[in-house]
């Protein structure tokens, strides 16, 4: 039965999800609004913004999709599939009240507090005078503030003393940098150890996570530079054994499913866990509602089952029928990216190297468009930060990293930048396992 689908979004992440999709038998015609020009080579795109519920649940019952996939926060946030539930069309995603374990950090927060789930001590403000009593009692720096709200990954400051403190407070909550995001700020303690992020799928009962992988969110070498949405990712991450992913299931992700239903609002889809490997165990830092980016470029090519049938257990509650296997290999994703991101950059400079937005002749390498467009005369250019994300698979990761960045070094644009360090911080801790 061929399902008809539509992947809400537009970047790397819903590069990664259609690609993966178009694997299953069961997949037919499959769209993506607004898509961007890379993703045009494999799904017909419509320019609709993510965040216009309304437009987008009208083209969704138009053009009758059999099956919508919610990849963005901000749609989720509003609301989206509770939009689509209305009109009759199953969606992959979190409704309304259960987005909000992203949307709000202060809801998360208290919910991690209130059923016991290991996370970092926090307290939660509206008032700025406050703020700064809390932090000169506490007395503990480095200390995180971060915005209350969808601050697109960068509410998030590290204060190194009381003055950065309160240029951070003033920042957030009087100049309002984040908008109304500010109006309520988390306050907490700075956690140390490696981080990893664990991707799950969730039907509202039971949890099967994804391989384990790694970010790296700075915009240069040596984790120096501004926090990015992330340059380059691996998987699996080897801090993250066996022995930890039991605990993280025992102690975090059943947990976080079990309060979730008692709260009245149940999770269903993809439950992105943010977690600190520290000295006393592994910590919450963030939830997500869904697929991380850059990660689901190195998560899903190393998908072995149906995708599309694992997405639609989630929707209809039997995922703990469905089959979720990973491969042994591993993956790393190198992020090419606009000289000048995350503040100032250029679009629009032509991209050379790819054939229909791949590189010919490689096995085992996909190139995921996060920001790429086709001009008129079919030219493929640059059309954000982060520009194309280069993914390679291999038996192990030295494999496939050394192929993502031969395979890089085929891609050119005006003012290029890349990292060239992706995945070393992972090797060496296979080397010290050894």
């Amino acid at each position: 039965m061929a399902e008809k689908i539509l992947v809400v979004g537009g970047g790397g992440r819903e590069h990664a999800i259609i690609k993966a999709l178009k694997k299953s038998p069961d997949c037919g015609e499959i769209w993506c609004a607004p898509g961007n020009g890379g993703i045009s080579y494999d799904a017909k795109c419509k320019n609709i913004k993510a965040t216009d519920v309304d437009t987008m649940v009208g083209f969704a019952v138009e053009e009758k999709f059999d099956y919508v996939v919610v990849a963005q926060d901000d749609p989720l946030a509003l609301g989206m599939v509770d939009a689509l539930a209305k009109v009759g069309i199953p969606a992959f995603g979190p409704d309304k009240a259960a987005a909000r374990i992203e949307a709000s950090k202060v809801f998360s927060k208290d919910l991690m507090k209130k059923y016991g789930i290991p996370t970092a001590k926090y307290e939660t403000f509206d008032d700025p005078a406050k703020v700064m009593d809390y932090i000169r009692a506490e007395g503990k720096y480095p200390v995180v503030i971060k915005a209350d709200g969808l601050a697109l990954g960068k509410g998030v400051l590290i204060c190194e003393n009381e003055q950065e403190a309160a240029d951070g407070v003033k920042e957030i909550m009087l100049d309002k940098k984040f908008g109304a995001s500010g109006n309520h700020v988390v306050v907490e303690e700075f956690l140390t150890g490696p981080e990893v992020s664990v991707l799950s799928f969730t039907d509202g009962k039971v949890v099967k996570p994804m391989v384990s992988s790694m970010d790296h969110k700075r915009a240069n070498d040596h984790d120096t530079g501004l926090n990015t949405g992330g340059m380059g990712t691996i998987a699996p991450n080897p801090y993250y054994t066996p022995e930890v992913a039991a605990e993280c299931m025992e102690k975090i992700f059943l947990p976080t499913i079990r309060a979730m239903n008692a709260e009245g609002c149940p999770f269903k889809g993809c439950l992105y866990f943010g977690l600190m490997l520290t000295p006393d165990g592994p910590k919450v830092i963030e939830y997500n509602c869904r697929f991380g980016d850059p990660e689901t470029q190195v998560v899903l090519p190393l998908l072995e089952s149906d995708l599309l049938h694992i997405m639609q257990s989630c929707t209809d509650g039997t995922l703990a029928e469905q089959e979720v296997k990973f491969s042994d290999g591993a993956a790393a994703c190198v992020i090419l990216a606009s000289g000048g991101y995350p503040v100032a950059y250029e679009k629009g400079k032509p991209i050379s190297g790819l054939v229909d937005g791949q590189l010919p002749g490689e096995e085992n390498v996909t190139v995921y468009h996060s920001g790429t467009a086709i001009t008129e005369d079919g030219q493929l250019v640059t059309n954000g930060g982060r520009v194309l994300g280069v993914t390679a698979i291999g038996p192990r990761l030295t494999n496939a990293l050394s192929h993502a960045y031969e395979a890089a070094e085929k891609i050119s644009f005006e003012k290029l930048h890349k990292r060239s360090d992706i995945g070393l911080r992972a090797l060496k801790a296979l080397a010290e396992k050894q």
